[in-house]
Protein backbone atom coordinates (compact mmCIF):
# COMPACT_ATOMS: atom_id res chain seq x y z
CA UNK A 1 0.00 0.00 0.00
CA UNK A 2 0.95 3.67 -0.86
CA UNK A 3 2.34 5.54 2.38
CA UNK A 4 2.46 8.72 0.63
CA UNK A 5 0.72 11.36 2.68
CA UNK A 6 -1.18 12.83 -0.43
CA UNK A 7 -2.37 9.38 -1.40
CA UNK A 8 -6.10 10.00 -2.56
CA UNK A 9 -9.44 7.47 -2.70
CA UNK A 10 -13.06 8.17 -2.49
CA UNK A 11 -16.06 7.09 -3.99
CA UNK A 12 -17.85 8.50 -7.40
CA UNK A 13 -21.52 7.97 -7.56
CA UNK A 14 -22.94 7.57 -10.67
CA UNK A 15 -26.77 8.58 -11.12
CA UNK A 16 -29.17 9.17 -14.11
CA UNK A 17 -32.09 8.34 -15.83
CA UNK A 18 -32.71 4.69 -17.41
CA UNK A 19 -30.11 4.35 -20.42
CA UNK A 20 -27.92 7.62 -20.78
CA UNK A 21 -25.06 5.50 -21.01
CA UNK A 22 -24.31 5.14 -17.27
CA UNK A 23 -23.03 1.48 -17.29
CA UNK A 24 -21.00 2.10 -20.27
CA UNK A 25 -19.17 5.33 -18.97
CA UNK A 26 -17.93 3.28 -16.01
CA UNK A 27 -16.77 0.63 -18.31
CA UNK A 28 -14.48 2.72 -20.57
CA UNK A 29 -13.50 4.81 -17.63
CA UNK A 30 -12.19 1.05 -16.04
CA UNK A 31 -11.03 -0.32 -19.30
CA UNK A 32 -13.28 -3.73 -18.07
CA UNK A 33 -16.59 -4.78 -18.88
CA UNK A 34 -17.90 -4.89 -15.37
CA UNK A 35 -21.60 -3.83 -15.52
CA UNK A 36 -23.66 -5.24 -18.50
CA UNK A 37 -25.09 -2.92 -21.31
CA UNK A 38 -27.90 -3.24 -23.32
CA UNK A 39 -30.02 -0.60 -25.68
CA UNK A 40 -32.85 -1.37 -23.05
CA UNK A 41 -33.89 0.90 -20.20
CA UNK A 42 -33.50 -0.68 -16.57
CA UNK A 43 -30.53 -2.80 -17.60
CA UNK A 44 -29.01 -2.29 -14.63
CA UNK A 45 -30.83 -3.46 -11.06
CA UNK A 46 -28.04 -3.40 -8.32
CA UNK A 47 -25.32 -1.12 -7.12
CA UNK A 48 -21.97 -2.20 -8.43
CA UNK A 49 -18.60 -0.87 -7.48
CA UNK A 50 -15.81 -0.82 -10.22
CA UNK A 51 -12.26 0.03 -8.98
CA UNK A 52 -9.91 1.73 -10.84
CA UNK A 53 -6.58 2.14 -9.02
CA UNK A 54 -3.34 4.41 -10.18
CA UNK A 55 -0.19 4.91 -8.26
CA UNK A 56 -1.36 7.43 -6.74
CA UNK A 57 -5.57 7.35 -6.15
CA UNK A 58 -7.78 4.44 -6.06
CA UNK A 59 -11.53 5.99 -7.43
CA UNK A 60 -14.57 3.37 -6.59
CA UNK A 61 -16.88 3.92 -9.21
CA UNK A 62 -20.45 3.22 -8.20
CA UNK A 63 -22.69 2.11 -11.29
CA UNK A 64 -26.57 2.24 -10.37
CA UNK A 65 -29.70 1.58 -11.74
CA UNK A 66 -31.48 4.03 -13.82
CA UNK A 67 -33.63 6.35 -11.81
CA UNK A 68 -37.64 5.50 -11.86
CA UNK A 69 -40.90 5.75 -10.45
CA UNK A 70 -40.94 2.55 -8.70
CA UNK A 71 -43.97 0.39 -9.13
CA UNK A 72 -43.11 -3.28 -7.71
CA UNK A 73 -41.00 -4.26 -4.96
CA UNK A 74 -37.91 -5.23 -7.18
CA UNK A 75 -37.77 -1.44 -8.45
CA UNK A 76 -38.39 -0.03 -4.70
CA UNK A 77 -35.04 -2.01 -4.07
CA UNK A 78 -33.11 -0.52 -7.17
CA UNK A 79 -33.76 2.79 -5.46
CA UNK A 80 -32.85 1.96 -2.48
CA UNK A 81 -29.80 1.09 -4.31
CA UNK A 82 -29.88 5.02 -5.74
CA UNK A 83 -30.69 6.50 -2.08
CA UNK A 84 -27.29 4.84 -0.96
CA UNK A 85 -25.27 7.05 -3.14
CA UNK A 86 -26.07 10.10 -1.54
CA UNK A 87 -24.80 8.44 2.18
CA UNK A 88 -21.34 7.90 0.89
CA UNK A 89 -20.30 10.19 -2.34
CA UNK A 90 -17.04 12.02 -2.75
CA UNK A 91 -18.24 13.12 -6.08
CA UNK A 92 -21.81 12.81 -7.66
CA UNK A 93 -21.68 11.63 -11.46
CA UNK A 94 -24.30 12.45 -13.11
CA UNK A 95 -24.75 11.50 -16.44
CA UNK A 96 -27.30 12.51 -19.17
CA UNK A 97 -27.60 12.64 -22.75
CA UNK A 98 -27.77 15.42 -25.39
CA UNK A 99 -30.80 16.47 -26.16
CA UNK A 100 -32.42 15.67 -22.55
CA UNK A 101 -33.67 18.66 -20.95
CA UNK A 102 -32.14 19.82 -18.02
CA UNK A 103 -35.24 21.31 -16.15
CA UNK A 104 -36.97 17.90 -16.50
CA UNK A 105 -34.96 15.58 -14.48
CA UNK A 106 -36.06 13.63 -11.46
CA UNK A 107 -35.88 14.69 -8.02
CA UNK A 108 -32.82 12.79 -6.88
CA UNK A 109 -31.04 15.74 -9.44
CA UNK A 110 -31.95 18.88 -7.36
CA UNK A 111 -31.16 16.78 -4.06
CA UNK A 112 -28.24 15.85 -5.75
CA UNK A 113 -27.53 19.91 -5.99
CA UNK A 114 -27.63 20.48 -2.63
CA UNK A 115 -25.68 18.25 -1.45
CA UNK A 116 -22.24 20.56 -1.48
CA UNK A 117 -20.81 17.29 -2.74
CA UNK A 118 -18.35 17.98 -5.73
CA UNK A 119 -20.69 17.02 -8.97
CA UNK A 120 -19.72 16.82 -12.68
CA UNK A 121 -22.66 16.40 -15.22
CA UNK A 122 -21.68 14.65 -18.31
CA UNK A 123 -23.98 15.30 -21.07
CA UNK A 124 -23.32 11.58 -23.06
CA UNK A 125 -22.98 10.78 -26.81
CA UNK A 126 -21.95 14.08 -27.78
CA UNK A 127 -20.38 12.91 -30.81
CA UNK A 128 -23.92 12.68 -32.88
CA UNK A 129 -23.64 16.78 -32.66
CA UNK A 130 -21.62 19.86 -34.20
CA UNK A 131 -19.35 21.51 -31.70
CA UNK A 132 -21.92 24.64 -32.21
CA UNK A 133 -25.03 22.91 -30.80
CA UNK A 134 -22.51 20.81 -27.92
CA UNK A 135 -22.23 24.54 -26.01
CA UNK A 136 -25.63 25.52 -26.74
CA UNK A 137 -26.31 22.21 -24.43
CA UNK A 138 -23.46 23.09 -22.02
CA UNK A 139 -25.00 26.86 -21.53
CA UNK A 140 -28.63 25.13 -21.02
CA UNK A 141 -27.33 22.49 -18.25
CA UNK A 142 -24.92 25.48 -16.20
CA UNK A 143 -28.02 27.47 -16.28
CA UNK A 144 -30.05 24.68 -14.16
CA UNK A 145 -26.46 23.50 -12.25
CA UNK A 146 -24.91 26.76 -11.88
CA UNK A 147 -22.53 25.00 -9.19
CA UNK A 148 -21.60 22.16 -11.09
CA UNK A 149 -18.93 21.22 -13.49
CA UNK A 150 -20.90 20.61 -17.46
CA UNK A 151 -19.04 18.13 -19.30
CA UNK A 152 -19.52 16.95 -23.42
CA UNK A 153 -18.41 13.66 -23.08
CA UNK A 154 -19.03 10.35 -25.25
CA UNK A 155 -18.69 6.90 -23.53
CA UNK A 156 -18.45 4.95 -26.99
CA UNK A 157 -16.12 6.95 -28.30
CA UNK A 158 -13.85 8.19 -25.68
CA UNK A 159 -14.48 11.55 -26.60
CA UNK A 160 -13.20 13.66 -23.19
CA UNK A 161 -13.06 10.63 -20.79
CA UNK A 162 -9.27 11.49 -20.08
CA UNK A 163 -10.95 15.36 -18.66
CA UNK A 164 -13.38 13.50 -16.94
CA UNK A 165 -10.58 11.34 -15.34
CA UNK A 166 -8.59 14.77 -14.20
CA UNK A 167 -11.71 16.20 -12.56
CA UNK A 168 -12.58 13.23 -10.71
CA UNK A 169 -8.72 12.36 -9.37
CA UNK A 170 -8.75 16.19 -8.62
CA UNK A 171 -11.44 15.88 -6.23
CA UNK A 172 -11.14 12.94 -4.14
CA UNK A 173 -10.04 13.45 -0.80
CA UNK A 174 -6.56 12.63 0.87
CA UNK A 175 -7.39 8.96 2.12
CA UNK A 176 -6.10 5.51 2.27
CA UNK A 177 -7.39 3.05 -0.19
CA UNK A 178 -10.26 1.53 0.66
CA UNK A 179 -9.99 -2.00 -0.99
CA UNK A 180 -6.88 -4.00 -2.33
CA UNK A 181 -4.70 -2.50 -4.97
CA UNK A 182 -5.53 -5.35 -7.83
CA UNK A 183 -9.09 -4.98 -6.70
CA UNK A 184 -11.37 -4.20 -9.60
CA UNK A 185 -15.05 -4.85 -8.11
CA UNK A 186 -16.23 -6.03 -4.84
CA UNK A 187 -18.97 -8.32 -6.60
CA UNK A 188 -18.13 -12.33 -6.87
CA UNK A 189 -17.73 -14.30 -10.18
CA UNK A 190 -20.82 -15.91 -9.66
CA UNK A 191 -22.97 -12.15 -9.89
CA UNK A 192 -21.41 -11.37 -12.91
CA UNK A 193 -22.13 -14.73 -14.67
CA UNK A 194 -25.87 -14.10 -13.48
CA UNK A 195 -25.62 -10.59 -14.60
CA UNK A 196 -23.65 -12.28 -17.93
CA UNK A 197 -26.90 -14.87 -18.60
CA UNK A 198 -29.55 -11.84 -17.50
CA UNK A 199 -27.88 -9.72 -20.53
CA UNK A 200 -28.44 -12.42 -23.07
CA UNK A 201 -32.39 -12.56 -21.55
CA UNK A 202 -32.44 -8.73 -22.37
CA UNK A 203 -30.96 -9.10 -25.88
CA UNK A 204 -32.47 -12.51 -27.19
CA UNK A 205 -36.54 -11.75 -25.84
CA UNK A 206 -39.09 -9.48 -26.20
CA UNK A 207 -41.27 -7.41 -24.82
CA UNK A 208 -41.86 -7.60 -20.80
CA UNK A 209 -40.25 -11.47 -20.95
CA UNK A 210 -36.60 -10.01 -19.99
CA UNK A 211 -37.90 -7.76 -17.08
CA UNK A 212 -39.81 -10.43 -15.77
CA UNK A 213 -36.82 -12.77 -15.39
CA UNK A 214 -33.53 -12.90 -12.81
CA UNK A 215 -30.97 -15.27 -12.71
CA UNK A 216 -29.65 -17.46 -9.69
CA UNK A 217 -26.68 -20.07 -9.39
CA UNK A 218 -27.24 -23.84 -8.24
CA UNK A 219 -24.53 -24.26 -8.17
CA UNK A 220 -20.50 -23.08 -9.34
CA UNK A 221 -17.47 -25.94 -9.23
CA UNK A 222 -14.49 -23.73 -10.35
CA UNK A 223 -12.13 -26.66 -11.20
CA UNK A 224 -8.52 -26.11 -12.90
CA UNK A 225 -9.34 -26.39 -16.51
CA UNK A 226 -13.21 -25.82 -16.17
CA UNK A 227 -16.02 -24.06 -14.53
CA UNK A 228 -19.09 -26.36 -14.04
CA UNK A 229 -21.96 -23.85 -13.43
CA UNK A 230 -25.59 -24.87 -13.17
CA UNK A 231 -28.12 -21.43 -13.13
CA UNK A 232 -31.82 -21.05 -12.38
CA UNK A 233 -33.85 -18.44 -14.53
CA UNK A 234 -36.68 -16.94 -12.61
CA UNK A 235 -40.04 -15.88 -13.92
CA UNK A 236 -43.16 -14.44 -12.74
CA UNK A 237 -45.62 -16.19 -14.16
CA UNK A 238 -46.04 -20.01 -15.39
CA UNK A 239 -46.84 -18.47 -19.28
CA UNK A 240 -43.48 -16.73 -19.75
CA UNK A 241 -41.68 -20.29 -18.69
CA UNK A 242 -42.55 -22.03 -22.71
CA UNK A 243 -41.34 -18.59 -24.14
CA UNK A 244 -37.71 -18.74 -22.50
CA UNK A 245 -37.53 -22.13 -23.42
CA UNK A 246 -38.56 -21.87 -26.84
CA UNK A 247 -40.29 -24.61 -28.99
CA UNK A 248 -38.65 -27.75 -29.01
CA UNK A 249 -35.90 -26.00 -26.19
CA UNK A 250 -35.08 -23.78 -29.34
CA UNK A 251 -34.52 -20.46 -27.39
CA UNK A 252 -32.98 -22.18 -23.87
CA UNK A 253 -30.21 -23.54 -26.38
CA UNK A 254 -29.45 -20.30 -27.92
CA UNK A 255 -29.13 -18.76 -24.69
CA UNK A 256 -27.04 -21.19 -22.79
CA UNK A 257 -24.83 -20.70 -26.27
CA UNK A 258 -24.17 -16.86 -26.06
CA UNK A 259 -23.84 -16.99 -22.26
CA UNK A 260 -21.49 -20.03 -22.13
CA UNK A 261 -18.98 -18.03 -24.79
CA UNK A 262 -19.34 -14.67 -22.78
CA UNK A 263 -18.85 -16.44 -19.56
CA UNK A 264 -15.65 -18.51 -21.18
CA UNK A 265 -14.06 -14.58 -22.06
CA UNK A 266 -14.97 -13.53 -18.91
CA UNK A 267 -13.64 -16.38 -16.77
CA UNK A 268 -11.23 -17.19 -18.72
CA UNK A 269 -11.47 -20.70 -19.25
CA UNK A 270 -13.92 -23.92 -20.27
CA UNK A 271 -17.42 -23.28 -19.09
CA UNK A 272 -20.08 -26.03 -18.17
CA UNK A 273 -22.96 -24.84 -18.53
CA UNK A 274 -26.51 -25.76 -17.66
CA UNK A 275 -29.87 -23.68 -17.54
CA UNK A 276 -32.93 -24.48 -15.70
CA UNK A 277 -36.21 -22.44 -15.96
CA UNK A 278 -38.29 -21.91 -12.82
CA UNK A 279 -41.99 -20.29 -11.93
CA UNK A 280 -41.45 -17.98 -8.95
CA UNK A 281 -45.09 -15.83 -9.14
CA UNK A 282 -44.77 -12.93 -8.67
CA UNK A 283 -41.13 -13.01 -7.14
CA UNK A 284 -40.79 -9.13 -7.74
CA UNK A 285 -42.73 -7.95 -5.36
CA UNK A 286 -42.13 -11.23 -2.76
CA UNK A 287 -40.16 -9.84 -0.29
CA UNK A 288 -38.39 -12.97 0.68
CA UNK A 289 -37.70 -13.90 -2.41
CA UNK A 290 -36.01 -10.17 -3.47
CA UNK A 291 -33.54 -10.78 -0.03
CA UNK A 292 -32.35 -13.89 -1.53
CA UNK A 293 -31.51 -12.62 -4.78
CA UNK A 294 -29.64 -9.42 -3.49
CA UNK A 295 -32.15 -6.89 -3.34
Amino acid sequence: MDTLSNYKAGFVNILGKPNVGKSTLMNALLGERLSIMTPKAQTTRHRIFGILNAPEYQIVFSDTPGIIQPHYGMQKSMMHFVKETFEDADVFLYVSEIGDNPEKQPDEFAKMLLTGVPTIIVLNKTDKLKNEAVLEEVVKWQAVAPTATILPASAKEKINLDVLLDFLADNMPVCEPYFDKDALTDKSERFFVTEIIREKILMLYKEEIPYSCEVGINSFKDEPEIARISAEIYVNRKSQKPIIIGKGGEMIKKLGIESRLHIEEFLQKKVYLELHVKVLENWRDNEKVLKQLGY
